[in-house]
């Protein structure tokens, strides 16, 4: 009989640093299930879960697509048509000088070759804190040390700038600018698109704008895409279908290029090499971005009304709970409250999940100034449903806590 030995196969060093909080705190609810209990849900920022459906055009773009036959392998950049849709709407975007667009598996996909085909080792990309935790585990992925910003709560939670050039290192490749913002629903003035743009000219870098809810505005404020304000700087701008037009699932994404063309020529080169390596994006849904960007937008305005009704519930409700404030999101669907706790953020989460059933994501996993405590909400649910889990959350924090600080 041949000898056998049991080894540990271990996993790579570099995914220590690799987490992804939104989806962690799964464990912890599967347990509460499992008790019998129904957890109330304000941790995924998928609206498919919640009283939003995919427009029907969409759908049935993609149907005819399947029963057209397109179900092999796409372009690795994209189908034309699709390509053809998103440089239209980087026309509405007024951006002008673009110079590469391609489709891939959502905006992650986007996100991973852009960063993989950019920054080398012992190189760094500028990401914001609070931010969405893709881009640090990507960066983590690929072993690169983390250079995070602040995003200021006093000021809206606008970029830092005083922040960002103090972190700008000659080893500094780019700045990744989520607008609006996941956490914390912010929405970028002018002004500071434009300081931000005239930051990454004088110290030559990439800019990686993410503007996946670009059309979830929800005062009346105008989204304005940094790159139409930088037609000269190297800018990636990324869209999707995920947020503004309710099919997540489907994990259509897009990233446009803009910039002077010779500058941005060799990069450009290198994302399609990376493109060409993974063959191709959803080919069946790539057919639906022309029925997104350049169909009917009619549910736009219904999707803006309900998430305007339940921000204000949230807002109201943070402002008005002892120990909570909120600064009110102007994009998005999301909340980030501040917390006076005498613990961390890690800890009640896990707790009001265990105890009242709710499930929120810690302030900690997306990132924070030392010695603050946050938490994001996601204010998809109705208005019962919110309103359910903000009285169980009240009634967790005075059982807890106590009523005042």
């Amino acid at each position: 009989m041949p000898i056998t030995q049991a080894r540990e196969i271990s996993a790579a060093r570099r995914l220590e640093n690799v987490r992804y909080p939104i989806r962690d705190l799964t464990s912890v609810a599967d347990e509460v299930i499992k008790q019998g209990h129904t957890i109330l849900p304000l941790n995924i920022g998928d609206p498919i879960s919640f009283d939003f459906q995919t427009p029907p055009h969409l759908i049935e773009a993609v149907h005819k697509a399947m029963k057209d036959g397109r179900n092999g392998y796409a372009p690795s950049p994209g189908v034309k048509e699709a390509l053809e849709a998103i440089r239209g709407e980087a026309a509405r975007k007024s951006i002008t000088s673009v110079r590469d667009v391609f489709v891939t598996n959502g905006v992650s996909e986007s996100v991973d070759i852009c960063l993989t085909g950019l920054v080398n080792p012992g190189e760094n990309i500028l990401t914001p804190c609070p931010d969405y935790p893709m881009y640090s585990a990507v960066l983590a992925k690929l072993g690169i040390e983390l250079n995070t910003y602040f995003l200021n709560e006093d000021d809206g939670w606008q970029p830092d700038l005083v922040d960002i050039q103090r972190k700008i290192t000659s080893r500094t490749r780019g700045i990744v600018l989520i607008n609006p913002n996941n956490p914390t629903g912010s929405v970028c003035s002018r002004r500071m698109l434009e300081q931000m743009a005239e930051l990454a000219r004088r110290h030559n870098l990439v800019i990686f704008a993410d503007e996946i809810y670009d059309k979830l505005i929800l005062d009346d404020d105008e989204h304005i895409s940094l790159a139409s304000l930088a037609p000269d700087l190297p800018v990636v701008t990324f869209g999707g279908l995920s947020k503004n037009y309710l099919a997540p699932g489907w994990r259509i994404g897009w990233g446009i290029v803009s910039g002077e063309a010779a500058a941005v020529k060799p990069y450009v080169e290198g994302i399609h090499r990376l493109l060409r390596a993974r063959l191709c994006a959803n080919h069946p849904g790539q057919y639906a971005i022309r029925a997104a960007l350049e169909g009917p937008q009619d549910h736009l305005v219904e999707v803006r009304g309900k998430l305007r009704s339940r921000r204000d519930l949230t807002v109201n409700w943070c402002n008005s709970t002892p120990r909570l404030s909120c600064v009110s999101p102007r994009g998005a669907f999301y909340a980030y409250p501040r917390l006076e706790i005498p613990e961390g953020d890690d800890i009640f989460v896990k707790e009001l999940c265990l105890q009242k059933h709710v499930l929120a994501v810690h302030g900690s996993g997306f990132g924070q100034k030392p010695g603050t405590n946050h938490f994001r909400i996601v204010f998809l649910p109705d208005e019962a449903t919110l309103t359910k889990a903000y009285a169980a959350i009240g009634d967790f924090m005075q059982e807890r806590y106590g009523k005042s600080i």
